[in-house]
């Protein structure tokens, strides 16, 4: 009878250690937030941009990418992206595509700017730069060391 109730208390203390291990982890990973303003952008290439990317201003996640797709008659990539509905966009914000280092991925930087009339819910930002393609610029400026 003894071991029975030993055995039970630590089921209870290991139980209790998982409960607060994975409310630490949600609470810290920003999955429990919501993004619930959409807005889209325009992109000529988006290379190295996922879905479920991070979306910064001043480089704190205000938002997540969550799809992209191809404009059939234009032949850009529409991106979709959920930015918390506090946050106010100026009608000229400019969305870029950023790289976080030779190794690492890409994610979107909004720019706002100064207009005083704001985006609206569903609003596409239209100043937007796409991806830079690093391996291209370096190969660029290798051959052009090569020829001198």
């Amino acid at each position: 009878m003894r071991n029975s109730v030993v055995e039970t208390m630590m089921g209870a203390v290991v139980l209790l250690i998982t409960v607060w291990f994975l409310y630490f982890a949600f609470s810290n990973a920003g999955v429990g937030s919501t993004y619930d303003a959409t807005y889209y952008a325009n992109f000529d290439k988006i290379d190295g941009l996922v879905t479920g990317g991070e979306v910064k201003i001043s480089g704190i996640k205000v938002g997540t990418i969550v799809g992209s797709e191809l404009d059939k008659t234009t032949y850009e990539a529409v991106v979709e992206m959920n930015i918390d509905s506090s946050i106010d966009l100026p009608e000229d914000t400019f969305a870029k595509i950023t790289s976080e280092g030779l190794l690492g991925g890409n994610y979107l930087v909004l720019d706002p700017g100064g207009s005083d009339v704001m985006l609206e819910n569903g609003d596409t930002i239209i100043e937007t730069q796409g991806a830079v393609d690093l391996l291209g610029l370096l190969s660029t400026f290798a051959g052009s060391s090569a020829e001198e």
